[in-house]
């Protein structure tokens, strides 16, 4: 969801402006999943690497973290939606951790759509902390080395329960994937558009949805 700050900054207004309207733009987003088919969304909140941001910038998006969380709970519980949360929890305040884990276990029976939103998450960031946890199964005797694959790892990340990301969307331009669910996207489709988060509305969702569904996937084969 990336652009809140510039489009703030394009209006005079501070960054934290545009992060709020970011927020907003989330809740079109997800009420438009069901009409098209979308069960499961992902929506990258903050990063590992955005702790190098001002402490302002920071501790605003923090607040807005928890605003969001006691505005909107009610709303996802009856619109169906299940909420996850996924990243290190270590570094977030206590506050914030509880009202995520609160959140998560008002939504835990909806199946409409599958919310999952990244705060303190990298990719990289996750894949070593999946690796901890193996390693330690296998200091521990619970697992045997010979028998770790791609398979075994996945079980250990994050999204664990989650299937794959078919598509992935970048908004504002940038095309690069800045530590985005590395291991889990091998095998994504990718989406770059230069529209800003904040202005990023449904009828944008569905056109890059429906492109996306005129694409051939081959996972690594070729046509017959």
């Amino acid at each position: 969801m990336d652009g809140n700050g510039r489009w703030a900054q394009m209006r005079g207004r501070p960054r934290l402006f545009g992060h709020q309207a970011g927020a907003r733009r989330v809740r079109e987003i997800v009420e438009a999943c069901p009409g098209l088919g979308i069960r499961y969304l992902t929506v990258f909140a903050f990063s590992t690497e955005n702790w190098k941001r001002t402490q302002a910038e920071v501790t605003g998006l923090m607040t807005l973290f928890r605003r969001y969380i006691r505005k909107e709970a009610q709303a996802l519980l009856e619109n169906g939606v299940r909420v996850r949360f996924i990243g290190d929890r270590d570094r977030l305040e206590p506050k914030l951790v509880r009202m995520m884990r609160g959140l998560e276990e008002l939504t835990e029976a909806n199946d409409l759509v599958h919310l999952t939103v990244a705060i303190n998450y990298g990719g990289r960031d996750e894949v070593a902390r999946a690796t901890k946890r193996l390693a330690r199964e296998v200091a521990e005797g619970r697992l045997d080395p010979e028998d770790v694959d791609a398979e075994t790892l996945a079980r250990f990340l994050d999204t664990c329960v989650l299937p794959d990301p078919d598509l992935v969307i970048r908004t504002s331009g940038e095309a690069r994937i800045s530590n985005f669910l590395l291991w889990q996207s091998a095998y994504s489709e990718y989406e770059f558009t230069p529209v800003l988060w904040p202005d990023f509305t449904a009828t944008h969702f569905a056109e890059i949805v429906g492109n996306y569904s005129a694409r051939e996937r081959r996972f690594g084969a070729v046509t017959a």
